[in-house]
């Protein structure tokens, strides 16, 4: 075991003493999504900060941190900024020690600002902030909303990704939901789903995911051009971002609009595709999304089978999960039912307005 290294020093005019740290990096390991380093380089500060992480003394240097955050001076807000952000990351109790000195607002005004780096400190520290349950509510609350989704869309690639992450945190309290939704926060996540890197991606999934379980923001997300991106990205098996897509187009798939939207983008031979070469666990949720399509639509039921699906489908009900069983069996049925012939499930569905 490595041993800890003592250290005495003076920062902002106070003496923090007796401070230590291990030689592994692990206490200092990345914070779920805020994964950016905080300073430029190794500086005497930088490390002076990390040491004070680890310290019982935070609570003075968070003080004049947030008293910092208010200053006249840009170079003064975002060394505070960052140095919080930091704080914030690899210090748990932090987070609300933080919270409690009043740092929320002055950060929120941070995400406003026109200095592309000062915005995206003020989004990440906002970020990391918010992975203390207790944090959510008052964050929201304070405001935070529309400022991030303004930083959704026109901040740094790194301010875009962890605004989309800061979003998510939030829509994690149930009513925070529509707010997000009504804030325009869907049509930039969908962009950032169809053009941001790896990272990107998967925040913008996430954070879809997690708001279209409302009814009104899967519309939004339909209406805003989600599918094509999903398709594009569950036709990718290279793009490791086949579950995560096929996640957000089962939540999307109970609104009447996005079938078709699913539909006109190509979404069945692609789904058919991954019935027959997915994961189980690929193919148990793309078999779930071609039977909700399938259900009410003699149309879809006879792209499906058009497709060759069958075949995989009787594989399927043999070999997958419990659930994938079911739901194949099930649709096997429903493709194998005669187009005509059938008056009772073709008045059904007119009756219901659906394809037929």
């Amino acid at each position: 075991m490595e041993g800890e290294v003592q250290s005495n020093f003076t920062y902002m005019g106070r003496t923090f003493t007796n401070l230590s740290i291990n030689g592994s990096s692990s206490a200092f390991s990345d914070c779920n999504s805020d994964i950016s380093g905080e300073f430029p380089t190794a500086s005497s500060q930088s490390r002076r900060l990390i040491l004070a992480c680890a310290s019982e003394n935070s609570d003075e240097l968070i003080e004049q941190l947030v008293s910092d955050l208010e200053s006249s001076s840009i170079d003064e807000q975002k060394q505070a900024a960052i140095e919080i952000r930091l704080l914030a990351k690899n210090k748990p109790e932090n987070r609300i020690k933080i919270a409690r000195a009043g740092a929320i607002k002055p950060l929120i005004s941070l995400i406003s600002s026109t200095d592309p780096q000062l915005q995206e400190n003020g989004v990440t520290a906002i970020l990391n902030l918010s992975l203390c349950d207790e944090n959510k509510e008052l964050i929201a609350a304070s405001g935070a909303i529309k400022p991030l989704v303004r930083a959704l869309k026109v901040g740094t690639s790194t301010a875009r990704e962890n605004a989309a992450c800061a979003l998510l945190r939030l829509s994690q309290v149930e009513e925070n939901k529509i707010a997000i939704g009504r804030s325009g926060a869907i049509p930039p996540l969908v962009n950032l789903l169809e053009t941001g890197n790896f990272r990107g991606k998967k925040d913008a999934s996430t954070a879809l995911y997690s708001l279209c379980s409302v009814k009104e923001n899967k519309v939004r997300a339909v209406q805003a051009g989600v599918m094509k991106p999903l398709v594009e990205l569950m036709a990718d098996f290279s793009s490791n971002m086949v579950d995560k897509s096929a996640f957000v187009v089962s939540e999307l798939i109970s609104v009447a609009e996005a079938r078709p939207a699913l539909v006109g983008e190509g979404g069945i031979p692609v789904l058919v595709e991954i019935v027959e070469v997915g994961s189980q666990r690929q193919k148990e949720i793309s078999v779930a999304i071609l039977l909700q399509i399938c259900e009410d639509s003699m149309a879809y039921r006879t792209m499906v089978a058009r497709e060759g699906a069958i075949p995989p489908l009787v594989a399927l009900s043999q070999s997958g999960t419990s659930r994938a069983k079911r739901k194949a069996e099930k649709l096997i049925d429903l493709l194998r039912q005669p187009r005509s012939g059938n008056a009772a499930a073709t008045a059904v569905a007119r009756t219901s307005g659906v394809p037929v």
